[in-house]
């Protein structure tokens, strides 16, 4: 059984011999089958990668091989390949399979990687904890009575439980770092714009970001490499040219860090999680970094924007599942307004349902502007704010998480309480700017903490070679 650690060694031992791109995916197939209780894959594209490795085989052998030669990748259920499912976890897109490749695919299977299959997640994204699932929830490997976080669940967890080599999610408000950090693994939310996301299904478009769930920032920063840069079918792609990420983690780099103190010194803070992030910071200022506290005077409005604006985003982005398109349609629709109705309640989960209906709400003729639009201003004085710290200073840091993973139906019954697990991670999305979060020690309860680090708009590079220092 092959062990894998990075990518950098698994190229050195398939060129060596050690193992082939099929030994490889066979043995991932068979680790998915023994953990399958996990529930973090929906389906295994066995012919499809196998189809691949072998391919990828006689390419290292002929020593024309890209640089993800046998790198085994899974994707969350809301990432276009075509000629394969996708379903974003809902019954509404049940059987459905894509016409197309999303450009993130597309680069990965040009530099030979191999797709392994498609990944629970909670329904359109939409959850913390992933137990909003069509297709049942998804078990934290570390602790079974835990959540894995949410909505990449499943990329995560398959990360931490070895199922494949690297994943990627997506990630609107923490979709990809409230799971690493609750998994003990390395999430990357890029800059919005730095990834093409097209092929991506949209839950709330000027958020949404795809990135890679991985064991190493190194790992991370060649994934990113490889999937960031313009793309003609996606206008919100940034032109800007691509840094070469996996070189810019060997200078060890002196930045200047900014901490807030309001996330950091906050009575709601797991006592654990804090006395951690602090010794960290103590640490980065022993290693010769800068490191001073910030006030940050909107944290108490960072979650009410961002489930006004993405909900209302949503609402719209949603639409387009009528039961006459594609996807599910009610068996028991008699017309075409009961085909509507009862193929959107019979199709969405109870917390898509929710959110389509506030979405709905905030934009409705008599409450636009006194919700909708001053959500938009409060985002702008977040982004001002933000730019104006990361102006001073190279990087804020925060925890990634308040607390460490919790247990299955904790939160459910409380939306609110949910929805306040994003208050660190949405900042990010609402400003746009790139933030990662990585392991930080482990709590006594036995699960990992995690570290959240924000930089400014598309430097990854700096970012990166911060969080391979940590």
């Amino acid at each position: 059984m092959y062990t894998f650690t990075t990518i950098k060694n698994l190229e050195a031992d398939l060129l060596a011999g050690k193992t082939t791109c099929a030994q490889l995916v066979e043995e991932s197939i068979k680790v998915i089958e023994e953990k399958k209780h996990l529930n973090a894959f929906l389906e295994v594209f066995k012919d499809s990668a196998l189809a691949q490795a072998k391919l990828v085989d006689e390419k290292i052998k002929s020593k024309t091989a890209g640089k993800l030669a046998g790198v085994i990748i899974g994707l969350k259920d809301n990432i276009c390949y075509k000629g394969h499912k996708v379903s974003c976890s809902s019954k509404i897109l049940e059987g459905f399979e894509s016409l197309y490749s999303s450009t993130v695919v597309e680069r990965l299977l040009a530099e030979d990687a191999i797709i392994i299959g498609r990944l629970n997640c909670d329904e359109f994204a939409m959850g913390s904890s992933n137990e909003n699932s069509a297709y049942g929830k998804v078990l934290n490997p570390l602790n079974e009575k835990m959540v894995p976080g949410g909505s990449s669940g499943g990329s995560a967890v398959a990360v931490a439980a070895n199922l494949c080599h690297v994943t990627l999610g997506s990630d609107t408000g923490g979709s990809i770092r409230q799971p690493a950090s609750f998994t003990g693994t390395v999430g990357l939310k890029p800059t919005y714009g730095r990834i093409s996301r097209w092929g991506l299904v949209a839950y709330a478009s000027s958020f949404d970001q795809i990135g890679p769930i991985t064991k190493t920032v190194e790992d991370a920063a060649l994934l990113l490499e490889i999937m960031a840069g313009k793309d003609e079918y996606d206008t919100t792609a940034s032109q800007k040219e691509v840094g070469q990420y996996s070189n810019s983690l060997k200078e060890t780099k002196k930045f200047k860090i900014a901490y807030l103190k309001e996330c950091v010194e906050s009575n709601g803070l797991d006592p654990e999680v804090k006395k951690q992030t602090i010794a960290s910071l103590d640490k980065l200022k022993a290693n010769g970094h800068e490191v001073a506290a910030v006030d940050f005077p909107y944290l108490d409005f960072l979650v009410p924007t961002y489930y006004v604006l993405t909900t209302a985003e949503a609402s719209s982005n949603l639409s387009r599942y009528d039961g006459v398109h594609f996807g599910y349609r009610s068996p028991n629709a008699t017309d075409l307004e009961s085909t509507y109705k009862k193929t959107r309640s019979e199709g969405f989960g109870k917390e898509v349902k929710r959110r389509i209906m506030l979405g709905t709400f905030v934009l409705s003729a008599g409450y636009y502007d006194a919700y909708y639009s001053k959500a938009q201003k409060v985002r702008k004085k977040i982004r001002e704010k933000t730019r104006e710290i990361l102006s001073n200073h190279d990087f804020i840091v925060t925890p990634s998480t308040p607390g460490t993973a919790f247990e299955f139906g904790k939160n459910s019954e409380d939306p609110i309480k949910m929805y306040l697990e994003d208050i660190f991670t949405v900042q990010a999305n609402i400003v746009g700017c790139p933030a990662i979060s990585v392991p930080n020690g482990m709590h006594s309860n036995g699960l990992p903490i995690g570290l959240q680090i924000m930089g400014r708009d598309f430097e990854e590079g700096n970012l990166l070679n911060l969080a391979n220092q940590i």
